[in-house]
Formats: C-alpha cells, structure tokens, sequence
C-alpha cells in the first residue's frame, strides 16, 4: 500500500439551484488500494459536504453507486485506485433524471423493471412440498438470477438515452431469469410483453450492456435468447 493524490473531477448539478451542471475539482490523499468510494468520502468529509452520492453495502451487492466513471459505467465500491489511476472524472449514469450530482432518480428504471412481472408466477397449489427444481434447469437461468438492478446495463445503452419507452437491458435480463424458470407459469405473458415495440426488438446488440455490468452477466445473449424464444415458442 502507497498514500496517492487522487484528482477527482465531479459532475456536479442541483437543480434546485444551479441552471445547467458544472465541473468541481478535488484532490484527495488515499491508498493506492482504496476504492473510488473511498476517495469520494474523503472529498465530502473533508472539503464539501454538499457533495451528493448514492452508496450503501459498499462492497458490490446492492448496486447503489453506479456512475460513469472515466467514461464507463462503473460501481464506485469495486474500482481501485491503482487499477484506474489517480486522475477520475465521475459522472451520473445517463438516461435518468439527475436528483442531484451523482444522484439520479431510478423509478423510471424501476417502472420498466416492474412492467415485465419479475417474480414467480405459479398459481398450483404445492400442497406440503417445495417446488422442486434439477439442476439442470436451474442451470439455465442461473446467469441472470446474478442481477443487482444497479442500471449500469440500461444506462449504458445507446437505445435508452434516446427513447425513455424502451424497456431496457435490466428489465429484459431480470424477464430472462423467471421466462426460463421451469417452475414459473407466465413465460407466455412476458413474451408478449416483450415483444411490444418498447420491447426486445429496439436492442441493436452493442454489447454496451454487457460491458458495463459488474456482475459479469452475459446481458446481451441474454436478450437475444428472449427475441428467439419469442420468434421459435422455445421456453
């Protein structure tokens, strides 16, 4: 471990106050193995305590402090100093309403997440046993169960920025886990969903999601195994 200055360039903006976003400049002193969260704290503890972020378990799981960051969607929590430099612009994440600095209002993403139904739907009565499941058929669906709801994926898709309807990479991947789970019942109904124009069919396969996503998940295959169960009924 080494101490470093770390430059922080914040895209700052209240609209309570401001008339369009600025720049703000801190230099903060840290560990080379600190996070970018670490050096964010250091600027509002210490030099402007109107400095405005999201963040909450701190280590990757609950995807509040998603923001652009050197230009790429990123979790402040999970990047280390040494691993992205000691000169950081950050930035909110794009295509939802900025709050307040780095602050964004998810509940449009929140909403097109809610319109694809994700949860299990199975009205059978179980009677006094679990609803079983091989692992074979878990195995299907187990990469997009990984989904944090960060929006690092939608807010990284060129198609959202320009079209608030669109359903977005999220919403799809988290359809994608319960339309192939074996024990779910309204595969059909969230294929129709998805199959709307502000559905699957606006993706044009950039891949940004894909990158973007801190988990790993294979987010653009995952849509495109939707559009062909879509096209060939194969669920």
């Amino acid at each position: 471990m080494a101490k470093v200055q770390v430059e922080l360039k914040v895209k700052r903006y209240n609209p309570e106050t401001d008339k369009k976003p600025h720049w703000q400049e801190f230099t903060v002193e840290v560990e080379d193995t600190d996070r970018v969260l670490d050096a964010l704290h250091v600027a509002k503890w210490t030099q402007d305590g109107t400095l405005t972020f999201r963040r909450s378990c701190a280590h990757g799981v609950c995807g509040s402090d998603a923001m652009v960051l050197n230009g790429a969607n990123r979790l402040a929590c999970l990047e280390i100093i040494k691993d992205v430099g000691t000169k950081i612009t950050l930035e909110p994440i794009r295509g939802l309403p900025v709050i307040k600095d780095l602050v964004v209002d998810m509940e449009p993403f929140f909403a097109q997440y809610r319109s694809v139904l994700p949860y299990l739907i199975n009205t059978s009565d179980p009677g006094y046993t679990e609803r079983y499941q091989s692992a074979e058929d878990r195995a299907r669906f187990d990469d997009t169960t990984k989904c944090i709801l960060c929006a690092a994926c939608t807010t990284s898709c060129p198609i959202y920025w320009g079209n608030s309807q669109y359903v977005g990479p999220a919403a799809i991947v988290n359809a994608h886990r319960f339309i192939f789970d074996s024990r779910d019942q309204a595969a059909e109904q969230r294929l129709d969903i998805l199959n709307q124009r502000s559905g699957v069919w606006k993706c044009r396969t950039a891949f940004n999601c894909s990158e973007a996503c801190p988990r790993g998940i294979k987010v653009t295959q995952a849509i495109e195994e939707v559009k062909r169960a879509i096209l060939y009924d194969r669920v």
